[in-house]
């Protein structure tokens, strides 16, 4: 699977943005269910305990619900799937955008270099 973590932030939170990420690109479909934690666990080589709270997170978001003695599933709600669709690539483009600014490019500038790569 190729889990990388970056030192800068918490395994956990790089942990849902992955898992997030799965569910909006379709790789775990609407109502599909999840491996179960260990397993997850041991595919991005991290502490059960970790991906749990990664999980619980989403959970939390409505990503995911938990049925007791089945596992966890991605919702149908395709509205929650979609907020985090925009939530991902909001975070995206504040990144990109910090980036820029350390080069001295403005919002305006950078919105114009963006347009201008779409027209060619």
């Amino acid at each position: 699977m190729g889990w990388e973590f970056d030192r800068d932030r918490p395994i956990y939170l790089q942990l849902e943005d992955r898992i997030k990420g799965m569910i909006v690109l379709g790789a775990y479909p609407p109502g599909s269910k999840l491996p179960a934690v260990r397993e997850l666990a041991e595919a991005a080589q991290v502490n059960p305990n970790t991906l749990q709270r990664a999980l619980l997170d989403l959970e939390r978001e409505g990503l995911l619900f938990a049925q007791r003695t089945s596992g966890r599933f991605v919702t149908e709600d395709e509205g929650a799937i979609r907020a985090a669709k925009e939530g991902l690539a909001r975070a995206e483009i504040e990144r990109c955008l910090a980036a820029l600014h350390s080069l001295g490019i403005g919002a305006k500038e950078a919105a114009e270099m963006i347009l201008g790569q779409e027209e060619g």
